[in-house]
């Protein structure tokens, strides 16, 4: 089967066919940098990032840039209010960015190209745009002349009338602003230069790049014209790709992404996410409060649900999703707590039968509810085989076939990005396959009648935040404080 896409251009799934392939091109929009990242970028980033993955599984050589927004008036505005200034407060979040994205185990960007280090780019597509009758100076600003592009609406599949300046949401529009306008649909590539704001020198006058001329600038300095794939959540769709696609293909004259691919919303409690409502939540607040989930257990939740569909984040469907991540987890660390006595390695070879029902469902416009679902029929499988073996000491089952059983599981779900080590926490910095590991030692300990060392091992867990419970049967359990 080959990997079929939907593209929001054509609203049609198609067979991906990149232009040079083996090489993919992907751009990705990244975050303002004026707060913390929320569970909206926590789903659209998890998501591209599987998509980047699995096309590299696939073996694409995957070329994947995102950039920063690092100027911008929700910047400006923050610096304001803390009193800090815009380079501080870009700087601030764009490593904080770094640090949630590490725990959600989503691989860094190939590049990561930032506005403020693209201005000569910027105003080189600006200047292209006035040549061709694209854009056109007033006092000081710059503006794109909507209706001399008659293709303007071809992703939204909106009509001029049906648009609102100021649709982003970003910005204001002032009095002065639109009285520039020769048009109301028309929208800023360049913005004066107001007093106390950053600028830079210009052939229109100091002033400060427009929020979608950034990313036109940024494809094309380090993907080309044309690239396979644009990424983003749907709120972009208008007016932000949309205006992309306006600025970028009325110079090169091709297709700015032959692929144009977003995710859903998110609403908490049913309800859209905002400030406003007070349902506003990023992904430390999640990850670091009360009860909080573990953070593959959010990255589960976000593939248990097509990545086009929007997905509801209740307490329950949390709770839901941890829980399933245990059995999960419980797979992915079968060789680690049985392989001494089954005699298991570290590498083996796939069964081709779930391999292949993995690609069936990822190739369908990657349909990752249905990936998961070949992970936890191999899962609960070897939990099965696991505790038969704690029970009764021997398994029915060839240790051959479960070694393949598990390096399937262990193989399939790293493509998700979902890897039982990769969990730590800054208390006790040990990983889930770390303390099991422990475990497995004392108990080996134990058996040997060695209870100096399986106390010792039970006092150095317990000093880093690690409580044991010993059960009948010979099996302990354990968490952490």
């Amino acid at each position: 089967m080959t990997l079929k896409l939907y593209n929001t251009l054509s609203r049609t799934e198609s067979p991906f066919s990149p232009l040079s392939p083996p090489q993919v091109r992907i751009y990705c929009c990244g975050v303002t940098v004026y707060d913390y990242c929320h569970l909206g970028h926590a789903r659209s980033y998890i998501v591209w990032d599987t998509l980047r993955r699995y096309l590299q599984w696939c073996g694409f050589q995957v070329n994947y840039v995102q950039n920063f927004t690092d100027i911008d008036d929700k910047i400006l505005n923050r610096a304001r209010q803390t009193g800090s200034t815009m380079q501080a407060v870009a700087s601030h979040f764009t490593q904080t960015y770094f640090e949630d994205m590490a725990r959600l185990n989503v691989l860094e960007a190939d590049e990561y190209p930032r506005a403020t280090h693209a201005i000569d780019g910027i105003q080189r597509l600006i200047h292209e745009l006035e040549q061709k009758g694209y854009a056109y100076p007033a006092d000081g600003d710059v503006y794109y002349h909507v209706r001399q592009y008659p293709q303007y609406g071809k992703l939204s599949r909106r009509q001029l009338e049906e648009m609102q300046t100021g649709a982003s949401g970003r910005v204001q529009v002032a009095v002065d602003e639109a009285q520039k306008k020769k048009d109301p649909y028309d929208f800023a590539l360049w913005k004066a230069a107001k007093p106390e704001e950053p600028s830079w020198p210009s052939p229109w006058g100091a002033g400060r790049p427009g929020w979608h001329i950034e990313c036109s600038a940024m494809v094309r300095d380090r993907l080309g014209d044309s690239i396979d794939i644009h990424c983003g959540g749907a709120d972009l769709i208008f007016p932000h790709h949309e205006n992309e696609i306006a600025q970028s293909e009325a110079v090169t004259g091709k297709p700015l992404a032959q692929y144009w691919l977003h995710n859903g919303f998110v609403t908490v409690n049913g309800e859209k996410m905002s400030k406003s409502l007070g349902n506003f939540t990023t992904i430390r607040q999640l990850l670091d409060g009360e009860n909080a989930p573990s953070p593959m257990a959010v990255r589960l939740f976000v593939l248990q649900g097509h990545y086009r569909k929007p997905i509801d984040f209740t307490p329950e469907a949390i709770a839901s999703a941890q829980n399933s991540w245990e059995t999960l987890k419980d797979g992915l660390l079968f060789c680690q707590k049985y392989g001494q006595k089954l005699e298991l390695t570290e590498t083996g070879s796939v069964l081709k039968e779930s391999v292949a029902k993995f690609q069936t469902a990822m190739d369908d416009d990657l349909n990752t509810p249905g990936a998961l679902a070949v992970l936890f029929e191999l899962a609960k499988e070897l939990k099965r085989e696991g505790n038969i073996l704690v029970h009764a000491g021997i398994t029915e089952i060839d240790p051959q076939i479960l070694q393949e059983q598990w390096y399937t599981l262990v193989s399939l779900a790293k493509v998700l990005g979902l890897e039982a080590g990769e969990e730590k926490t800054a208390a006790d910095g040990l990983s889930d396959a770390e303390i099991e590991a422990l475990i497995e030692q004392r108990s080996q300990a134990r058996k040997a009648k060695n209870f100096a060392e399986g106390d010792r091992i039970r006092n150095e867990l317990q000093a880093r935040g690690i409580t044991l419970l010993d059960k009948p049967g010979g099996i302990t359990s354990w968490h952490r404080k």
